[in-house]
């Protein structure tokens, strides 16, 4: 065979290999890192500050966490949160009713109560009330100074000014529930009772529990407030003490530490709430 024929003869096609594995090279964030490792340098030194610094003396802290006097504060504290809770929320759920009613002056009423009680602040509506006697000396024939003690008008002075917030919470829930189920349920023949029951309020909720959680915790901390008022909570407690004893910041850090727990546990029972309303949302919050 020439060398002709050989150079003519055809050669066999090139089977082709697996694809190269591109190789996958992680993102350098340096910049997440740096700062990552700078917060933390500066939350130790904080931290370091606050435990070394013998200015908060941790032993007096220790030394009251538990007295009486701190403990009758914080039920005090505990009972003026629940009670204020539960009648913002009775007296707010008529109000977004009385805001989402066909009569007009019922929505009047509604949107007047809820403009006039967001637009005075707290700590005047107390020492309005506070002070209720210079207007009405007397009701139905008795005292107002006898009628209405420091924790009477504690209660009626957070509450109000609660209902007025937790109107808008309500009615917020209630309109985010699509109105097609509403009109669905009715045309099942649900009564009014039961369409709001099993139709509209365990939606509502989904939205309602979230800012009610937060208002729960503001309305724990802002009963704080009541002190001016000479109201024996939790913060009173702590001044009686240290307009004593002279060791303010110990006492305020008992205080402090006070609410921080209580804040934390119901922060843990509003995400269970939270995770129970949102039960086949297809999500958690």
């Amino acid at each position: 065979m020439s060398s002709d024929t050989l150079a003519q003869a055809p050669t066999a096609p090139e089977i082709p290999g697996p694809p190269a594995v591109p190789r996958i090279v992680p993102q350098r964030r340096y910049g997440q890192w740096t700062a990552a490792v700078v917060v933390l340098v500066l939350l130790g030194l904080a931290l370091d500050s606050v435990v070394r610094n013998r200015a908060f003396q941790w032993g007096v802290v220790a030394e009251y966490f538990t007295t009486g006097s701190v403990l009758r504060g914080l039920w005090l504290t505990l009972w003026l949160t629940a009670v204020v809770m539960v009648l913002g929320f009775a007296l707010g759920t008529l109000l977004a009713a009385f805001r989402l009613s066909a009569n007009p002056v019922l929505r009047a009423v509604g949107w007047g109560y809820v403009w006039l009680f967001r637009s005075i602040p707290i700590l005047v509506q107390l020492l309005l009330w506070f002070n209720i006697g210079a207007l009405y000396p007397t009701v139905l024939g008795v005292k107002t100074v006898d009628l209405l003690g420091p924790v009477a008008v504690a209660v009626v002075g957070l509450t109000l000014h609660e209902a007025a917030y937790a109107a808008e919470v309500v009615r917020g829930g209630i309109l985010s529930v699509d109105r097609g189920q509403i009109e669905a349920a009715q045309a099942l023949g649900l009564s009014r009772w039961r369409r709001w029951r099993r139709i509209v309020l365990p939606q509502a909720m989904r939205s309602i529990v979230p800012p009610a959680g937060n208002m729960l915790i503001g309305t724990l901390k802002g009963t704080s407030i009541v002190s001016v008022i000479a109201v024996n909570d939790l913060l009173f407690s702590a001044q009686l003490i240290y307009h004593r004893t002279y060791q303010v910041i110990p006492l305020l850090m008992v205080a402090t530490l006070w609410y921080a727990v209580v804040t934390t546990v119901l922060g843990i029972g509003q995400a269970y709430v939270e995770k129970y309303y949102a039960r086949g949302t297809g999500g958690t919050r």
